[in-house]
C-alpha cells in the first residue's frame, strides 16, 4: 500500500533532513516532494516529527543534515524571510492575528503600501478585498479581526500567506477550530487554491478530511518516513496502519446497564441562551454524549455545571441533593471536575512539572498545618500517572514538552486524584492523534467502570457514535433529541443538530 513514485515537475523536493535538538533525534532522514498545485497531507502521531519538519521548511529551525530543493535548485532556508521570498507560507494552527487591527493591517501586516512616508489607507483596503475575494471573505477589509468567526480568520490567515506571493502553503490543522459549515468552506478555498496551481502542505488529525482532500499522504513515524500513499491508496485504516505500525481494531463502547440518575439538571437556564430550558439526566457509570454544531450551547452548559457561569434558572441535583453551584469550588466540592476544551489555556499550566500538574487541584489534602506536604504530593502524583499511563521521563518534565495526548493524561489526572462522581469532558480528544484517541476512549470506560459518571461534548460524530451510552443534541441552546445507542447514527444525529427535526424530543427527562 506504500507508493514509491513521486509526481513529475517537482516544486518542492526534500531529501534525507535530519534534525536533532538536545536528546532527541526529531527528524531522521525524511524525504518527501510536492508538485504544483497538489495537496500532500503530512500525517503522524504526536512527536512523529510533522511539526520540525514544517518549521525547517518555514525557515523557523535549520536541518542538521539533508537538502532542500525548491525548482530543483538546491536552497538555504534560514529565516522566516528567506522562506516567504521562495514562495513559502505556514499558518500555524494557533491563528497569529491582533485582534485589534482591521483584516486588511493584519493581511498586509509589517508589509503596508507606502506613500510619503505614510501608511496608503486606500490601497491597503482595495489591496486587501483582492485576496478575500480569493479566499471567500465577503465582509469589508475594514471590519476588525475581533469581530470575526473562527473560520472567517483562518481565512485572512490564507489571505495574508497568498498576498505574499505564496507557492507553497502550509497548513497546520486547519479545522481544528471550525464549525461544520466554515470547514466546508475551508475545503473550497483549498480546491480553489489547488485549481490556481498552489501547493499546499496539510497537516490534519482529521483522516476523513485527508482522505477527502488529499491528492496524496506522506506518514511519518518516529521522525522518520513511515510510507507514501497515492490516491487511490488512501484509506483511514492505511493511514492509520502507517503511522502507528500497526493495525488499530475500531473503538466501540461496550455494554452498559443504566441505573438510578446520578446527576439531573432540570429545567436549567444558561446566560448564552436564556429562553430555553435543558434537561438532562446521567446515571453512575454512564458515558453521555453531547453532540450539536459549534455555538449549539454545548460548552457553555458544561461551563454552569462547572460554576464558571451562573445559571438564570432550573436545577442541578447530585444523587437527589440539590447543588448550588455559584463557582468552581462548588462545583469541586460537590465531586464535579471539568477537562476543558483548551487544555492548553485552562487545564494545565505548561511550565511547570508533570507532578506538580498532576496535584494541582489536590493541594489541600497534600497540606498538613497549612505547609505542603512534599514526601505525600509527589507520591500521589506518582500514582495517578501511572495508573493513567503519563508517558513522561519522570515527574520533573515541563507538561509543555509532553505530546498533546499525555498533556490532556495530566489533566485527568489532575481531577482523577480528588475522586470525583461526575466527570465533565469538553472535547476530549481534540489535537491529539488516533493511537493517543484510542488511549482516552479506553481511560473514559475504566472511570466509567468505577461508578463515575461522564458527560462530554465532541464535534466528532465518530467520537460520539464510538464513546456514548446516549447521546443527547442540542441546537441553538436546547435539547433538540435524545439518542439511544440503538437510535444512534450520523443521519440522526446531524438531522437533529441542524434543527430539522421538528417533532418533540426523542426521550426527554421524566419528572
Amino acid at each position: 500500500m506504500v507508493a514509491t513514485t513521486h509526481m513529475a515537475e517537482e516544486l518542492l523536493d526534500v531529501r534525507s533532513v535530519s534534525k536533532r535538538f538536545p536528546g532527541v533525534l526529531a527528524l531522521n532522514g525524511v524525504s518527501l516532494t510536492l508538485s504544483q498545485g497538489e495537496v500532500l497531507a503530512v500525517i503522524g502521531e504526536n512527536g512523529a516529527g510533522k511539526s520540525t519538519l514544517m518549521k525547517i521548511l518555514a525557515g523557523v529551525e535549520t536541518p542538521d543534515q539533508g537538502e532542500i530543493r525548491i525548482d530543483g535548485q538546491s536552497v538555504k532556508i534560514e529565516s522566516t524571510g528567506k522562506a516567504q521570498k521562495l514562495g513559502i507560507a505556514l499558518i500555524h494552527q494557533e491563528l497569529n492575528l491582533a485582534d485589534n487591527l482591521d483584516i486588511a493591517s493584519n493581511i498586509f501586516l509589517g508589509r503596508e503600501p507606502q506613500r510619503f512616508g505614510f501608511v496608503d489607507r486606500p490601497r491597503l483596503y482595495a489591496d486587501a478585498q483582492i485576496y478575500m475575494t480569493d479566499v471567500g471573505l465577503t465582509c469589508k477589509s475594514t471590519t476588525l479581526v475581533s469581530d470575526l468567526s473562527q473560520g472567517c480568520r483562518q481565512l485572512v490567515e490564507i489571505a495574508r500567506a497568498l498576498s505574499t506571493q505564496a507557492r507553497i502553503l502550509i497548513m497546520d490543522e486547519p479545522t481544528s477550530s471550525l464549525s461544520q459549515g466554515e470547514t466546508e468552506q475551508l475545503y473550497k478555498v483549498v480546491n480553489q487554491l489547488r485549481q490556481r496551481g498552489v501547493a499546499i502542505v496539510y497537516i490534519s488529525h482529521r483522516l476523513p478530511e485527508v482522505q477527502r482532500l488529499a491528492d496524496r499522504v506522506a506518514v511519518l513515524r518516529d521522525g522518520s518516513n513511515a510510507g507514501f500513499l497515492t490516491k487511490g491508496q488512501i484509506t483511514v485504516d492505511a493511514m492509520v496502519s502507517l503511522m502507528v505500525g500497526r493495525t488499530l481494531g475500531r473503538h466501540v463502547r461496550t455494554s452498559y446497564s443504566h441505573g438510578e440518575p446520578l446527576l439531573e439538571l432540570r429545567h436549567l437556564r444558561t446566560p448564552s441562551f436564556p429562553k430555553h430550558e435543558v434537561s438532562i439526566h446521567l446515571c453512575k457509570g454512564e458515558i453521555v454524549g453531547i453532540a450539536g454544531l459549534v455555538g449549539a450551547g454545548r460548552t457553555e452548559l458544561l461551563q454552569v455545571l462547572f460554576g464558571i457561569t451562573p445559571a438564570l434558572g432550573g436545577e442541578v441535583r447530585l444523587a437527589g441533593e440539590a447543588l448550588h453551584l455559584s463557582s468552581p469550588r462548588d462545583a469541586i466540592k460537590a465531586g464535579l471536575a471539568l477537562v476543558p476544551e483548551d487544555r492548553k489555556l485552562q487545564g494545565v499550566i505548561l511550565e511547570m512539572s508533570v507532578g506538580h500538574n498532576a496535584t494541582l487541584a489536590s493541594l489541600q489534602r497534600n497540606s498538613v498545618g497549612g505547609f505542603l506536604n512534599a514526601e505525600r504530593e509527589k507520591k500521589q502524583a506518582e500514582t495517578i500517572t501511572q495508573q493513567i499511563r503519563v508517558k513522561t521521563p519522570n515527574l520533573d518534565q515541563w507538561v509543555q514538552f509532553l505530546s498533546g495526548g499525555n498533556q490532556q493524561k495530566v489533566v485527568l489526572s489532575k481531577w482523577l486524584s480528588l475522586k470525583p462522581r461526575i466527570l465533565l469532558l469538553d472535547e476530549p480528544t481534540r489535537g491529539i492523534d488516533v493511537g493517543a484517541k484510542q488511549e482516552v476512549y479506553t481511560l473514559m470506560e475504566e472511570i466509567a467502570s468505577q461508578g463515575i459518571g461522564i458527560l462530554f461534548v465532541s464535534s466528532e460524530m465518530e467520537e460520539v457514535l464510538r464513546m456514548s451510552d446516549r447521546t443527547v443534541v442540542m441546537h441553538q441552546g436546547r435539547i433538540a433529541g435524545e439518542l439511544t445507542r440503538d437510535q444512534l447514527s450520523e443521519e440522526a444525529v446531524m438531522h437533529l443538530a441542524t434543527g430539522a427535526g421538528d417533532s418533540p424530543p426523542i426521550s426527554v427527562l421524566q419528572e
